[in-house]
């Protein structure tokens, strides 16, 4: 049974791929991201894992050419996928304090990478959701896409993509099983991970807790592998309660 993490390179991406590896050592684990040499340097080349180039941000969905489609076939079919592409700030991009600093390519830059993304991958891998199995889908969001959690504003691209990848997991989760039942189509808030995507914030992270990749990975690992259908359709916090949409 295959596990597909999107945004591999990633430090919570590549966390959870070793994670994967390590627990379930007879399961290939199809590893996504901008450039798979630079994925290759940081996780060395561990057995079971299959890294493909894939970008979020190109709007291109993913060709599941025949040596994937074999690989998927071997293994059974996806028993995993994990969304865990995102974009918060770049060379580019920062999140906004006010509304003056709001832009357009921002708002499209955040939505591409944060929510079309993820649909575009469910939608060339959805056909690999059959069997008896059940399988898992889940996106990494943020506690921040909450809406009615919203206290504080600012962050407009971010908190506005994640709002939307967090509808886009509902609405999922309702066609999904009518399609591929046995499945669970869940939003995941992975809790303050220590990355490159938190460091610009490092003085205003000293007061929350703050979790090193690895343990973002147990958390995550956890709370993915308890899934069951009737959690289809939930937006989960790292130690597994629920969070306000």
């Amino acid at each position: 049974m295959a596990t597909i993490i999107a945004g591999i390179s990633g430090a919570i991406g590549q966390a959870l791929a070793l994670k994967y590896l390590d627990e379930f050592p007879g399961q290939p684990v199809i590893g996504l991201c901008r450039n798979p040499d630079k994925a290759t340097e940081a996780m060395g080349k561990p057995p079971g894992l299959h890294l493909r180039p894939w970008d979020a941000e190109s709007a291109v969905p993913l060709e599941v050419d025949d040596e994937l489609a074999q690989t998927l076939a071997d293994s059974g079919g996806i028993h995993r996928l994990v969304y865990a592409a995102g974009l918060l700030h770049d060379d580019r991009m920062f999140p906004e304090k006010r509304l003056e600093d709001l832009t357009a390519d921002n708002l499209a830059r955040a939505f591409q990478v944060n929510c079309v993304g993820f649909g575009l991958l469910v939608q060339a891998l959805s056909p690999w959701f059959r069997g008896p199995q059940l399988t898992r889908v889940a996106a990494i969001s943020a506690k921040v896409g909450s809406i009615s959690d919203n206290h504080l504003g600012g962050w407009y691209a971010y908190r506005c993509s994640k709002a939307a990848l967090n509808m886009l997991v509902k609405n999922l989760s309702v066609e999904l099983p009518r399609r591929y039942r046995p499945v669970a189509c869940v939003a995941l808030h992975p809790g303050t991970t220590r990355s490159g995507l938190s460091e610009p914030f490092s003085q205003s992270l000293a007061n929350l807790t703050v979790h090193e990749p690895e343990g973002t990975a147990d958390n995550l690992f956890r709370v993915i592998e308890a899934l069951q259908e009737h959690d289809n359709g939930r937006f989960i916090s790292w130690d597994g309660s629920d969070l306000p949409w």
